[in-house]
């Protein structure tokens, strides 16, 4: 079978993908051969490409790379009871080897998708989704009422928490680059969207909070906001940080965190809390749940032919996309 990927020889830029075939065998113990109907970006794929250090370990190279995607099962390896041949399903995290058209994959990964959900849908909302789900749901168990600070507050995992934030009855704090953007997040459940450049955030914790600041905030720029973050947190309040898209974030002192309010600061990683199969069938039914039954929409907003995925990498790290963005393999 002629399997094609998008495959990188080295590490840099987004031009150093090439499309080529990539050799795909039979499934091994434990494993399933999966068809892509689609793939899905996100930034820590970028970090992978270009070489920033990351928890989540690169092949050798060449290699592809990719750790989202949804297809049907064409093979099983032995052993192999989780899912059937012809089963519709997604996957979320390691090992690389999403941007391809077909791949092998673990079993104990999978999760079978709901009828209502497409593949473009599972390909969009298997990471950024359940990463969603494990901040609002572990991380901090977000109450009605709460005030929380997102930022990237109009990008793929921030559209999916403000919405669901939203639907619990949380108040949203959420910050963006351009006043564009600030439409697009306030249009997804955010209440008191902030332009970065324009507003301190921080001023608007504090007065949307009366001063007393934030049981929770999701980090992800990184340096750029990190401090302020910390600025923003009440006593005992919790930092997520799951992503530096503005570059690693500093050295925390742990006594500058007593002197905040003994606060805490955690580096969340979405294979830890899906380590078990059991705590990936949960997070995805309860993800499925508020898509299907709670108006949590997966906005897809852009898509590329997987051929193309040099030009969806550099509107990804350019911070022009706005939502989800999946790679279609057979276009």
């Amino acid at each position: 079978m002629t399997n094609m990927a998008a495959v990188i020889h080295e590490k840099g830029a987004p031009d150093v993908f090439r499309w080529e075939e990539w050799p795909v065998g039979d499934p091994g113990p434990g494993e399933v051969l999966i068809r892509h109907g689609a793939i899905g970006v996100n930034m820590v794929d970028a970090y992978h490409r270009g070489g920033v250090p990351h928890p989540a370990k690169v092949p050798d190279l060449p290699t592809v790379i990719g750790l989202e995607g949804a297809g049907t099962v064409e093979a099983l390896g032995e052993g192999v009871s989780e899912v059937q041949v012809g089963d519709r399903v997604a996957y979320i995290f390691g090992p690389h080897g999403a941007y391809s058209q077909s791949r092998l994959y673990p079993a104990e990964r999978c999760y079978k998708l709901a009828d209502e959900i497409s593949f473009e849908q599972g390909a969009a909302m298997s990471l950024k989704g359940l990463t969603a789900w494990y901040l609002i749901r572990r991380v901090y168990a977000v109450q009605p009422g709460d005030v929380v600070l997102v930022h990237a507050a109009s990008g793929g995992t921030g559209t999916f928490l403000c919405q669901w934030l939203n639907a619990i009855g949380a108040i949203t704090v959420g910050t963006v680059s351009t006043p564009e953007k600030a439409e697009i997040a306030r249009s997804n459940g955010c209440h008191h969207p902030v332009v970065r450049s324009e507003q301190s955030f921080v001023d608007v914790v504090k007065e949307v909070t009366d001063g007393k600041g934030v049981p929770v905030v999701y980090e992800s720029i990184g340096k750029d906001t990190f401090l302020d973050s910390m600025d923003c947190l009440a006593r005992f309040g919790i930092m997520a940080c799951y992503g530096h898209s503005s570059g690693p974030p500093p050295d925390v002192n742990v006594v500058d965190l007593g002197r905040r309010g003994s606060v805490f600061v955690t580096r969340p990683g979405l294979n830890d809390y899906t380590y078990h199969r059991e705590d990936i069938l949960r997070g995805a039914a309860d993800l499925m749940d508020a898509v299907t039954n709670h108006g949590v929409d997966i906005a897809i907003n852009q898509r590329w032919p997987l051929r193309e995925v040099a030009q969806a990498h550099a509107a990804l790290e350019s911070a022009t996309t706005t939502g989800s963005t999946v790679l279609l393999p057979f276009e």
